[in-house]
């Protein structure tokens, strides 16, 4: 075992935690990523010294300088995972040893710092254990933010030679308003996501900002998300704007975009595929074009569309809105095998549907 996996966590608590009355309060009904815990987990690394002075401490702004490299060369990665609390009090994490292996793969592409799994895991549950007060029952979870970036002071092309890792967590409900059985995606015909050889396969911020005109313009025609089309035809079906995409077909099988370096590999997505698999549904991971998404759904051949993430977890879609029209997917809610893979997924995640794949991960 290498000094890097040893490193230790200095504790050091916030002085003036917030109550219990408070924390309940804040805990009924949160805004996605706006209510934050008390606490936060920081590594930071350098040539030298490798991964050094890991602290579990309360969470706080960073103090930068104005040459700090993630500000002008956008080296920044990250991850999104939930802690959640059974119904037996337990606290879980679900499938995080993938999540530590895409943040390394993410590095990789960014020519960052390469963090070992382990000490990833080990900081993850640093903050879930000291802020698992924070950590709602029932469909609520504490969403987990693991994110690294460049912190040298400096201005010049190349890669940093300093990074700081950091977890930060926030309790959250429902990503999507209540009460929506599906939701209304825009189709970008102007704006694409990613390109071969691109960044697309690595969760890193760049990736979403440069999304953000296209979700902009979703939500200016009265839609909740966007999907994107490949870069080089604008016409193959690859993602959306934070989630991975499946199509129901009426044989009941699945289909999903393949990964080709375009699409992020979503933790959520490879659950679905194994999970199907496991009930006995065929998944081809295959094209699919925008024309025959629009021609079988008017046909009946598709039966059911849904995205999946893990902030928005499996959520139907209802309409698809793009340039010269529109057009619903069956009868523009929520399909059986959308509502039963997602009954699966949760159950499993919360401890209430049986594990075949020990993909559960316990704190504490």
């Amino acid at each position: 075992m290498n000094a890097e996996n040893q490193l230790q966590f200095a504790v050091e608590r916030r002085p003036d935690p917030t109550p219990a009355d408070q924390i309940a309060a804040r805990l009924v009904s949160p805004a996605f990523g706006r209510v934050f815990t008390d606490h936060m987990v920081t590594i930071r690394w350098t040539e030298d010294r490798g991964w050094h002075d890991a602290k579990v401490e309360a969470r706080r702004p960073f103090q930068i300088d104005p040459a700090c490299s993630v500000l002008h060369y956008a080296q920044e990665i990250f991850e999104g995972m939930k802690a959640y609390r059974g119904d037996d009090g337990k606290i879980s994490l679900f499938r995080p040893q993938e999540n530590a292996k895409r943040f390394r793969a993410s590095a990789a592409r960014m020519s960052m710092a390469d963090l070992p799994e382990d000490t990833f895991l080990r900081a993850v549950e640093a903050l879930v254990d000291i802020d698992r007060d924070w950590i709602p029952g029932g469909d609520g979870s504490l969403y987990l933010r693991p994110f690294m970036f460049a912190s040298e002071s400096f201005l010049g092309v190349r890669a940093a030679a300093e990074y700081i890792f950091c977890v930060i967590a926030c309790p959250v409900g429902p990503y999507f308003k209540a009460g929506k059985s599906a939701v209304t995606v825009w189709t970008s015909e102007q704006y694409t996501r990613a390109a071969p050889g691109g960044t697309g396969a690595a969760k890193c911020g760049g990736n979403y900002a440069a999304s953000l005109i296209a979700q902009t313009e979703a939500a200016a025609k009265g839609c909740d998300q966007v999907v994107f089309l490949d870069a080089a035809e604008h016409r193959w079906i690859e993602e959306l704007g934070g989630m991975n995409v499946f199509f129901v077909m009426d044989d009941g099988t699945l289909r999903t975009p393949p990964l080709k370096g375009t699409i992020l590999p979503g933790i959520t997505r490879a659950s679905i595929i194994a999970l199907a698999r496991h009930e006995g549904m065929t998944v081809n991971e295959v094209p699919y074009d925008f024309e025959s998404w629009r021609s079988d759904a008017a046909s009946g051949h598709l039966k059911e569309t849904f995205a999946c993430g893990t902030a928005a977890v499996v959520t139907a879609i209802g309409q698809v809105r793009h340039a010269n029209g529109e057009f619903m997917i069956g009868d523009g809610g929520e399909g059986k095998v959308t509502q039963h893979l997602r009954s699966l997924l949760t159950g499993m995640q919360r401890g209430k549907v049986a594990d075949p794949f020990a993909w559960v991960h316990y704190v504490g």
